[in-house]
């Protein structure tokens, strides 16, 4: 069990004074800067997830964390959980990192694992989907103070190390959303129907955005906060697909880094993707209906600032 204090499900408004935060300073550098007090009301939030919340913000206060924030979704993920969080590094270009793990009722001891390692663990008791869990881990971070929020799987196929390639260029100025790329990189997995999928999924939504990506399904990413801020997410499960493309079709600046991918390691959960087909089906009709409901999006703001300005 999860050591996060007992919570009431009747919504909790939590106040807390934030920390020094993250502003410009120079070329493309960031620096701290003192902020004022804020409010953190978890009553926003969907009814199933303000309890744990409000239990994880009075475990872990708001306003107290670190610059970057690692997000991370778990469903019953006990054999792997604790070495992807042990291995995260403390710091990354020059920033001070906390581990965000949002369990997603799992029936294992996965946030028992977590926050043994050194997670900061919210624990939900009904299985939601990584899309909506993944969003609650944004708000969290985004309560916490974070200014740059990146992610990773539970299941050790991707190499906690290479996060810090996704942070630096946002450290550095050069991009606000940084997507991790197994093509770029090195792919050691071994379902050729997947890579097939991966390349052919690359393919389209280089079209749809009219930008190069190779890897729209990657769960190593990096981005401003401002961009959890601002972009919707909807989807239930496929969020990858659906972050990445609204965050460019809302003008943040988009760029992929070269990652690796392994085969889950011995002993891991199998993958609850489902069979191929279904996946890509899935998959697909996640990229076309973000792709439609943002250039609706687009639509919609550049007839309303006609009419301001006609």
């Amino acid at each position: 069990m999860n050591d996060t204090p007992s919570y009431d499900t009747q919504a909790e408004e939590l106040t807390a004074a934030q920390p020094a935060t993250l502003a410009p300073s120079g070329p493309g550098r960031l620096t701290a800067t003192t902020a004022s007090s804020t409010e953190v009301s978890v009553t926003s939030l969907p009814a199933e997830e303000q309890g744990p919340a409000a239990a994880f913000l009075a475990a872990h206060p708001a306003g107290a964390g670190a610059p970057v924030a690692i997000v991370i979704p778990a469903y019953n993920e006990e054999p792997t959980v604790a070495d992807v969080v042990a291995s995260i590094p403390s710091e990354m270009a020059g920033l001070a990192t906390e581990i965000i793990v949002v369990v997603d009722g799992s029936t294992d001891a996965t946030a028992a694992k977590a926050a043994e390692a050194g997670a900061l663990v919210c624990n939900i008791p009904i299985n939601r989907g990584q899309g909506l869990v993944f969003k609650l881990g944004y708000w969290l971070a985004r309560a916490r103070g974070a200014e740059i929020i990146a992610t990773i799987d539970a299941d050790g196929q991707y190499i906690e190390s290479e996060l810090e390639r996704l942070v630096e260029p946002i450290v550095a100025g050069r991009a606000d959303f940084v997507n991790g790329s197994r093509r770029l990189g090195t792919e050691l997995t071994t379902d050729p129907v997947r890579h097939a999928g991966v390349i052919f999924f690359g393919k389209l939504v280089s079209i749809l955005l009219r930008q190069p990506i190779t890897d729209p399904a990657c769960g190593l990413r990096a981005m401003r906060v401002k961009v959890s801020e601002t972009v919707k997410l909807e989807q239930t499960q496929y969020q990858s697909s659906e972050l990445l493309i609204a965050t460019a079709m809302n003008g943040f600046r988009v760029i992929e880094v070269a990652t690796t991918m392994r085969d889950r390691p011995v002993g891991a959960t199998g993958t609850k993707k489902g069979p191929n087909l279904l996946y890509g089906m899935r998959f697909a009709r996640a990229v076309l209906g973000t792709w439609r409901r943002e250039r609706k999006a687009a639509r919609t703001r550049l007839r309303s600032e006609k009419i301001q300005y006609s």
